[in-house]
């Protein structure tokens, strides 16, 4: 966590440090390579603004006053209030201090998503045409197909959408308009074991345990730790795994 407080301002400059190492070192010092005062205003402001989205999610951490005082210090060079070993502590206990609490936040959320996972899958287990396979994965016929499934080291064609348990929808190839294609083993453990038992032409709704998902790691912003997914999958097609690449 101190890591990514120490990257902010960093982050927030390096599409401008990038573009200005495109500029070559013999380029002519004119006054027309000088910024406008409106440019400087908006570049300024833009600036700031992605400093302040930063700290959004730690606004406790930070007292904005002293973060503009400890600007205009560093900007004017001037001498700090503090010895640099006394700031190199305050950033590494800040750290410890937002890590511990994002770690105890993720766990009570990751506590409450099993619970509700839980109770979610035991209620759908008894619903009509719901299926459970000895690992615990659920599904859903939604478009029945004959002919040969995939096995774990096929490559696989699918369009898929994929779902929380409140209905948001976090991830889907038909919003893209493009199917994906990857190996099968290669993906979560809930898509391995589902996708071989469809065959081309097959629509399955899986309906995965966060064991048979993420986990407790979760992904991303939208999938918390222990979150139950919930996908349609159509698979369109199969066929062998390309080489692996020496």
């Amino acid at each position: 966590m101190n890591k990514k407080l120490l990257a902010i301002t960093l982050c927030a400059l390096l599409p401008v440090l990038a573009q200005a190492d495109d500029v070559t070192s013999d380029a002519p010092a004119a006054s027309t390579n000088l910024p406008s005062p409106e440019l400087q205003k908006k570049f300024s402001y833009a600036i700031g603004r992605d400093f302040g989205k930063g700290l959004t999610p730690i606004p406790e951490a930070v007292d904005i006053s002293v973060l503009k005082q400890g600007i205009d210090d560093g900007a004017a060079s001037k001498p700090s209030p503090y010895t640099e070993d006394e700031m190199l502590t305050a950033k590494t206990e800040m750290g410890q201090l937002l890590q511990a609490r994002m770690k105890a936040k993720f766990e009570v959320e990751g506590a409450a998503n099993l619970k509700a996972a839980q109770a979610f899958l035991a209620k759908n287990a008894k619903r009509k045409g719901v299926k459970t396979t000895a690992s615990g994965l659920q599904y859903e016929v939604l478009t029945a197909a004959k002919g040969a499934h995939p096995n774990a080291q096929s490559n696989v064609k699918v369009h898929y959408r994929g779902t929380l348990e409140n209905g948001t929808e976090f991830d889907s190839s038909y919003a893209r308009g493009v199917p994906v294609e990857f190996v099968l083993e290669n993906v979560i453990a809930g898509w391995t074991e589902g996708l071989q038992l469809m065959a081309p032409g097959a629509k399955y709704k899986f309906f995965l345990s966060p064991e048979l998902a993420y986990g407790d790691r979760g992904v991303g912003k939208q999938i918390g730790p222990n979150a139950l997914l919930i996908f349609e999958v159509e698979l369109i097609s199969f066929g062998e795994a390309p080489p692996t690449q020496q």
